[in-house]
């Protein structure tokens, strides 16, 4: 009984440690007026700069603006908040604190979790009143954003596993991870309309799958049945965090 108890007050000192983390990431990081921008207005106009001219209706549109602005603000500073803590000295303190590595990433997970569901909100909006899109699932869409939001804020966690200080060095690596995997989504161009080497990689990137459900969400087909949408977007989650966890592990001292 005493052991049952112990361990239930060791998982809510984490799981507060975690919220703490989740707490100090929105105020330093999140709600900086660049990362807002970048987050927001980026994917927007990236996207339809992509679609402008092309015989593509609204009510298709929309469901790959919700997921390509999901895709960039849950992975837009979970990637860059291990580099920040480095080049501030604050990173030492962070892991030298009786918060667990698995509790500290997983704050980092949930920030980019929190960040992405909120934002995603707004090209939900957008799409819902200036166009005839209708949702024809919200458990679905919901399904698809949250799940999106965990997968994606996963790889950006383990984006910043290497021991660099340098933010610039991160985010390099971090666009040649997240570019390629955008354009093979289907986002822009259908999966099954792709060359056959493309529909070989789409099943790699997570936001394929997202799309998938935020497409079948809004009514439209998507290249992925719901289930296996689900069921990998959570194999993809938990792969990414351990992943995270074992490299962040691994790569701890170099990065003192």
């Amino acid at each position: 009984m005493t052991s049952e108890k112990e361990s239930a007050q060791t998982w809510a000192r984490q799981l507060h440690g975690s919220l703490v983390i989740l707490k100090k990431n929105a105020y330093l990081y999140y709600l900086k007026p660049p990362v807002l921008i970048f987050g927001v207005l980026f994917p927007l106009f990236f996207f339809l700069s992509f679609k402008m001219g092309r015989p593509v209706s609204a009510d298709n549109i929309v469901p790959g603006m919700v997921a390509m602005a999901l895709w960039f603000t849950a992975t837009a500073v979970g990637p860059l908040v291990t580099p920040w803590e480095r080049r501030a000295k604050t990173y030492e303190r962070l892991i030298s604190s009786p918060v667990s590595l698995h509790a500290i990433l997983a704050g980092d997970v949930m920030s980019g979790l929190v960040f992405g569901v909120c934002f995603s909100v707004v090209p939900v909006l957008l799409g819902l009143l200036l166009t005839d899109a209708s949702v024809a699932s919200l458990p679905l869409l919901l399904a698809g954003i949250v799940l999106g939001a965990l997968t994606f804020a996963s790889l950006g966690v383990l984006l910043a596993a290497p021991p660099a200080s340098s933010p610039s060095n991160i985010m390099l690596l971090s666009n040649l991870v997240r570019l390629p995997l955008l354009f093979v989504s289907g986002i822009f161009i259908p999966i099954a309309e792709m060359p056959v080497w493309a529909r070989w990689i789409a099943p790699i990137s997570p936001l394929s799958y997202a799309s998938s459900l935020i497409r079948a969400a809004f009514g439209r087909p998507g290249y992925f049945s719901v289930r296996l949408s689900l069921i990998l977007l959570v194999l993809f989650t938990v792969v990414l965090f351990l992943g995270a966890c074992r490299f962040h592990r691994r790569w701890r001292v170099k990065g003192l």
